[in-house]
């Protein structure tokens, strides 16, 4: 006889839709493939970053991309002094962007400026970032009064304007690329070793950095390979930005007459040079390297701010 007190779920259960499977992100994309996607998507960067990488591929093919090498004496004619863009030299090359008044083709002078200019820009920022965020993280980690001095020593060295302690540098060092590289980075170190500091006084507080300490790992090891590299994303950005702000004070530098000397001029020289052609009516010696110098520094400003925006979602428009 059968029971009917009992119910057989099975069979009288209503069948139940098949859940939808959950989104599943797709294989094989990595974070680095995430930023990049986001990266594409602001146009302004994207061509930034285009010039930038058609900038620097100039400036290190400069000798094989220059229509003549403006630096060495056999190949420079007085005659060919302030000729007008467009006009041929004797040598029978195109002065596309005119010529100076020493009869330098200015199309050659700008890429080779352009090369000191960046190199220039793009060595001190390495350095600087090497040593501001080997302090920041240092004096972060190591807290109490040796964080108290490095940062009052950082406030003081901000607190000066960059120019005015690169003059007050140069003056003492002399004139020279190298001179030049070693002022930028004394002026440069303390923007990096404030924003690692900050990072690194997050970072420290998170699991994995404890982990670490209970397992007795050195502390150069902790620091180096562990805290450091988790405050990369904000370095990145201050630096990217930094290379526009040292290449934009070194040719202030150099247009001041106590930067890279004239046997190596950069974009700044060049400009200076020029200077005193302005009101006679030679526009094209100044203001053909301003061009180029503006270019540059708006491509790198507009790649950093997108990194910015990229490597920090809260700040994404």
């Amino acid at each position: 006889m059968a029971d009917y007190g009992q119910i057989d779920s099975v069979t009288i259960a209503p069948e139940l839709p098949a859940r939808a499977p959950e989104p599943v992100a797709e294989r094989g994309e990595s974070l680095f493939a995430r930023h990049v996607s986001e990266f594409m998507r602001a146009p302004g960067a994207v061509g930034g970053l285009v010039v930038l990488v058609a900038l620097v591929l100039t400036a290190v093919f400069a000798p094989w991309i220059a229509p003549q090498n403006p630096y060495d004496l056999s190949q420079l004619d007085i005659m060919d002094n302030v000729l007008k863009p467009g006009e041929k030299l004797g040598s029978g090359i195109t002065a596309w962007l005119g010529t100076d008044d020493q009869g330098r083709d200015m199309l050659s002078a700008i890429i080779y400026g352009l090369r000191i200019s960046l190199a220039v820009g793009a060595s001190s920022v390495l350095i600087a970032c090497a040593i501001g965020a080997s302090i920041g993280v240092l004096a972060a980690y190591a807290g109490g009064r040796v964080e108290s001095v490095v940062m009052r020593i950082v406030d003081l060295q901000l607190s000066f304007p960059a120019i005015l302690v690169a003059l007050v540098l140069l003056a003492v060092f002399g004139r020279g690329v190298d001179k030049v590289v070693l002022a930028l980075v004394i002026v440069q170190w303390a923007y990096y070793a404030r924003t690692v500091r900050g990072s690194a006084l997050v970072e420290k507080r998170r699991e994995y950095i404890e982990a670490a300490r209970c397992l007795a790992l050195p502390k150069p090891r902790v620091v180096f390979r562990h805290l450091l590299p988790n405050c990369l994303p904000p370095l990145i950005v201050v630096a990217t930005v930094q290379v526009g702000h040292a290449i934009a004070l070194e040719s202030t530098l150099s247009f001041l007459g106590v930067g890279v000397p004239v046997t190596e001029p950069s974009l700044g020289m060049l400009i200076a040079h020029g200077y005193n052609y302005l009101l006679s009516g030679k526009y094209w010696i100044s203001t053909f390297p301003g061009v180029a110098l503006v270019i540059a520094i708006v491509a790198i400003n507009l790649v950093g701010d997108r990194l910015r925006d990229v490597l920090n979602p809260r700040l994404a428009r």
